[in-house]
């Protein structure tokens, strides 16, 4: 309770962070056009506002507050009494980052851009990444794209589809009870029409949009109006004082003499942004003295690699990721550089076990822990979070991961074009068979 006190007198709460309701909406962190990005940023915040719940628990369990008279009564527009079958996630992601992977989530909203001007999104449902090992009624999925939206129309689209999972979504069957799974079953025309009919409007044909990769910016970016925003590496997310590297000494101190703010991005980093000009300089001289600018030194695979907490954390892992991210990262740089490719910025995922909080699904290389110190072996997803990859050997130790791996890198360093991707190259080698990919355009028509 001290805890969430301490976090609410800063700002911050955990309302919502938890059970059947809409957990999150993610926005894209790292803005090419400041103006563009504010006014997402702002309808993203309006939408996770929006779906707070009512009830006043949070308040009177966690913050002593009082109690009021109508108190356990509280009118839930969207929830109703019995909430969501399951967990829902929101996600806005603006081209040409992928930032946010937002075919990964329930409801998804990719901004349409032309000459700076913001004209509206392209929708998406359905995507999740939760499965469970052996059980061929659960699965990861990419969302659909369903159609094109006006800025005005996203509240009403938002409210359609999130009442219509609550009155169609699997309440027998907890794991089947995903919009994913709604979806698959109802059919995709169909929930888009009930869709279409809540919302009191019909879908325009999606627009056309291009993703050049779902990772971060890292280093200095200008946003064109005199300020810029510095992108910082931290590993699986963690930032602690740890000898040679003083990371939450030097954030304090950077905090202490930057006007701006500070953004957590999707994948586990942290941005400073909105930084003057003059402050460039002694920002830049904090970040080195303190160990902070591990982004120029990491290889392409290590700045890129990602990892969920796991042991000993989170109850449900199975084997290690955050703790094992280092170890294995490096033995692969060894791989890597026996053949040329340590520069090569191939997207790795690791997940203690297979809800997928990493969003390992969307690596070129995934592990997916199966038990202490052995994983199931994940191949050729691509870099722009568009495509699923796919089990390739399974219960492998990291000697057997690395001896699994070595002849395919072999064989990417010796024969892939310009450019190319590894998961990329595995697809077009024959190697794995091509997986879901999710198509930027509608894969749906509106009527």
């Amino acid at each position: 309770k001290a805890s969430l006190q301490a976090l609410n007198a800063a700002l911050i709460d955990s309302v919502a962070a938890c059970g059947d309701v809409n957990r999150n909406v993610l926005v894209a962190a790292n803005p090419l056009l400041p103006a563009l990005h504010a006014q997402v940023q702002q309808q993203a915040l309006a939408l996770s506002e929006h779906f707070l719940p009512r009830s006043r628990a949070y308040y009177e369990i966690w913050l002593d507050e009082e109690k009021l008279a109508d108190s356990g009564s509280e009118d839930e527009p969207f929830y109703g009494a019995t909430y969501l079958p399951r967990k829902f996630k929101m996600a806005f992601a603006v081209p040409p980052i992928n930032d946010v992977d937002v075919f990964a989530h329930d409801l998804g909203f990719t901004a349409i851009v032309q000459d700076d001007v913001l004209l509206g999104y392209n929708v998406s449902v359905g995507g999740g990444m939760g499965a469970s090992h052996g059980d061929l009624e659960t699965w990861p999925r990419l969302a659909d794209v369903i159609g094109f939206i006006e800025p005005a129309q996203v509240q009403a689209l938002a409210e359609a589809v999130l009442t219509c999972q609550r009155d169609w979504g699997n309440r027998e069957v907890r794991k089947r009870a995903r919009l994913k799974y709604t979806i698959d079953d109802r059919g995709l025309d169909v929930f888009v029409a009930e869709v279409q009919r809540r919302a009191g409007f019909a879908l325009a044909p999606a627009r056309p949009v291009v993703f050049e990769h779902s990772g971060d910016r890292f280093g200095w970016v200008d946003s064109g109006n005199g300020e810029g925003n510095l992108t910082l590496r931290f590993s699986a997310g963690r930032i602690a004082d740890q000898p040679g590297a003083a990371h939450l000494s030097g954030l304090r101190a950077i905090a202490a003499l930057h006007p701006g703010s500070f953004r957590l991005t999707p994948n586990q980093n942290l941005i400073i942004a909105q930084v003057p000009a003059l402050l460039r300089a002694r920002i830049d001289a904090l970040v080195a003295e303190h160990g902070l600018d591990s982004y120029r030194r990491s290889s392409a695979l290590a700045v890129r690699a990602m990892a969920c907490v796991a042991l000993p954390t989170c109850g449900l892992a199975m084997a290690e990721a955050e703790r094992y991210l280092p170890e294995f990262s490096a033995a692969l740089e060894q791989v890597l550089a026996r053949h040329g490719l340590i520069d090569a910025p191939i997207l790795l995922r690791i997940s203690g076990c297979p809800n997928g909080c990493s969003r390992p699904y969307l690596g070129e290389i995934a592990l997916i822990g199966k038990g202490p110190g052995r994983y199931n072996l994940h191949l050729a997803a691509d870099a722009r979070g568009q495509r699923l990859n796919r089990l390739y050997r399974e219960n492998l130790d990291q000697a057997g991961i690395l001896a699994a791996l070595e002849p395919l890198l072999a064989r990417y360093a010796g024969a892939r074009d310009v450019g190319e991707g590894f998961g990329d190259f595995l697809i077009r080698a024959g190697v794995i068979e091509s997986p879901q990919i999710a198509e930027v355009e509608a894969n749906h028509e509106p009527t």
